[in-house]
This record gives structure tokens, C-alpha cells and sequence, in this order.
């Protein structure tokens, strides 16, 4: 299966990806952002398939449908969100529906959305995690791959937390995604 890591930002994740030795063919962003270049410093494939608004304008299925060709001429089997900041509508689904992975800062399916860490703060739970699952239309839905819980010690703050949730993530979602590789599907 060929492996694309789709990126908005830093690329922390993308990091963990390349350190955990996963074959990566081609990772893409919708904006400029420093993943683009530790892909290149990688010799890993970057494109840039630039989201031309984030306002109301936005065309969500224009942009689906730019992603999903770009991915396809690269013949990628497998998308991995990691930090990706648009969300897919159909047409992104119609070609890679069941191969398009996630990672979501709470155990799903609690705390949905993007703000999944200060909602779980707010509502004073003393165990949250991290989830890798299948993205499908609807945020945050779709088959749970792996899971992990992090505890919520006492004075933690959105920051800190969100910084023990991500060091799981850093590990659990790269396993997972080698299991998916080695094994030839997602389910």
C-alpha cells in the first residue's frame, strides 16, 4: 500500500512517521507550512495542493476533488491525516472512502469536534486519549482503530494536557498505521 500523510503545520506527526521508518510516498498540504519541507529534507514527494479559502467561499467539494486527483496520480492506496486542517467532503470519499485515517485528541466517541481537550478540561473527566480511526463525512466518525487513554492530573491546563495526548499520538498512530501496511488493509 502506498502511504500519503496529509499536513497544515509543523509537522510533529509527520516526524513520528518518518522516525518509525513508514514508507511514506507522498505527503500534501493545503497550505505552505514547515511539514512541506521536512518532507523535502526527508526525500519524501511534497505537493501543495493550496486551499484557496478559508471563509465561507470555501469550495469543499472542488477542493476534495483536487486532493483526491493529486493523491491518485501519485497512486496512493492510504491517507493519513496528521494535523490536517480541511475537512473532506464527498468527493474525496468516493475514491479513498475507507482509507482515509485520522487521529482526535479524546477517547471517540467523546469530546468530538476541535476542541476536544478544553472540552474534556471543562467537563472535569480524569481520563481522556487519543483515538486513530477511520475518518468518514462526519467529523470524528467512523471505525476506531486504536485507542489509549491519557490521565488528567490535577492543575492540568489545555497545554499540558494536549502535550501528553500528542506524545501518545506520536507513537500509537505510526504503530497503527504499520499494522495497516503490513497487514494490506485498514479493516
Amino acid at each position: 500500500m502506498r502511504l500519503s500523510v496529509l499536513v497544515s503545520g509543523s509537522g510533529t506527526i509527520l516526524d513520528a512517521f518518518l522516525e518509525h521508518g513508514l514508507p511514506v510516498a507522498v505527503v500534501a498540504a493545503d497550505r505552505p507550512c514547515a511539514a512541506l519541507g521536512k518532507a523535502e529534507a526527508a526525500g519524501v514527494p511534497a505537493l501543495l495542493v493550496r486551499r484557496d479559502s478559508f471563509g465561507a467561499d470555501f469550495d469543499r467539494d472542488t477542493y476534495s476533488k483536487q486532493m483526491a486527483d493529486a493523491l491518485q496520480a501519485h497512486g496512493i492506496d492510504l491517507v493519513a491525516m496528521a494535523g490536517f486542517g480541511t475537512v473532506f467532503s464527498q468527493p474525496m470519499h468516493d475514491v479513498f472512502g475507507g482509507r482515509i485515517l485520522n487521529t482526535h485528541p479524546a477517547l471517540l466517541p467523546s469530546f468530538k469536534g476541535w476542541h476536544a481537550v478544553e472540552a474534556a478540561l471543562e467537563y472535569g473527566v480524569k481520563v481522556t486519549g487519543c483515538t486513530v480511526h477511520v475518518a468518514e463525512l462526519e467529523v470524528d466518525t467512523g471505525p476506531i482503530l486504536a485507542q489509549e487513554p491519557v490521565a488528567v492530573l490535577p492543575g492540568d491546563t489545555v497545554e499540558t494536557l494536549s502535550e501528553r495526548i500528542k506524545t501518545v499520538e506520536r507513537r500509537l498512530y505510526p504503530e497503527t498505521v504499520r499494522e495497516i501496511l503490513e497487514r494490506g488493509s485498514v479493516l
